[in-house]
């Protein structure tokens, strides 16, 4: 399930949700990030009941039921949990838009040799694409996203940003609506991507004393 909000996230963590999810769950994240990930679940869980309660209206008004009280009442109630179910999930939205937004504004930052500012969203679309990207048209939204080869989604602003500094370039020997075109890093985009370094939230672990060699430990007095 992708919620509307997903490629937010991983552009502003640098990692995708899965890894997200595997590293809250094994503690490695800070505190602000832990619990925006706990919203997101939370929104997906949220998008997953509107799903369902659609899905139920568009079987009851299918014609595979007769059409009588019983059915304009079913209707009702599940109009109703369609309508509460679309509350919740505009809820939960707004709870991960409030915890992202910090997150995207002190996302750790790292210099360009020409003194123009890269942030942790440069550095994780770089790194995408760096694995191999194609911007695909999207029919049914009319939107245009690049898909990288692990699924991240970097939002076509962002694509003609890169583009305006030099760092990617995509295949436009094929311009119509409908053509899928490859992206690829630039050699400065490449020799940018080194030199940049990837943010983390990871929590370190705590150092470990290395072990005394027997009869090391002072005697007790």
């Amino acid at each position: 399930m992708v919620s509307t909000l997903q490629h937010r996230v991983e552009a502003a963590t640098g990692y995708d949700i899965d890894t997200l999810w595997d590293r809250a769950d094994r503690g490695l994240l800070d505190e602000p990030h832990t619990h925006l990930v706990e919203l997101h679940s939370a929104l997906t869980s949220a998008g997953i009941s509107v799903t369902f309660q659609r899905g139920v209206l568009e079987r009851l008004s299918s014609g595979e039921f007769p059409v009588d009280r019983a059915l304009l009442q079913r209707i009702d109630i599940t109009v109703a949990g369609l309508q509460e179910a679309l509350a919740k999930r505009e809820l939960a939205e707004a709870r991960v838009i409030a915890a992202l937004e910090p997150i995207e504004a002190a996302a750790t930052r790292s210099t360009r040799g020409d003194g123009e500012w890269l942030g942790v969203v440069d550095h994780a679309a770089l790194r995408g694409i760096a694995g191999g990207a194609v911007l695909h048209p999207q029919l049914l939204t009319n939107q245009r996203l690049v898909i990288t080869a692990s699924r991240s989604v970097i939002p076509y602003e962002h694509l003609e940003r890169l583009e305006a500094a030099g760092l990617v370039s995509r295949d436009t020997s094929d311009d119509s609506p409908f053509a899928s075109q490859p992206v690829t890093l630039t050699a400065y985009g490449r020799t940018t991507l080194v030199g940049l370094r990837p943010h983390t939230t990871i929590v370190p672990a705590p150092a470990v004393s290395p072990p005394r060699e027997p009869g090391s430990r002072k005697a007790r007095r």
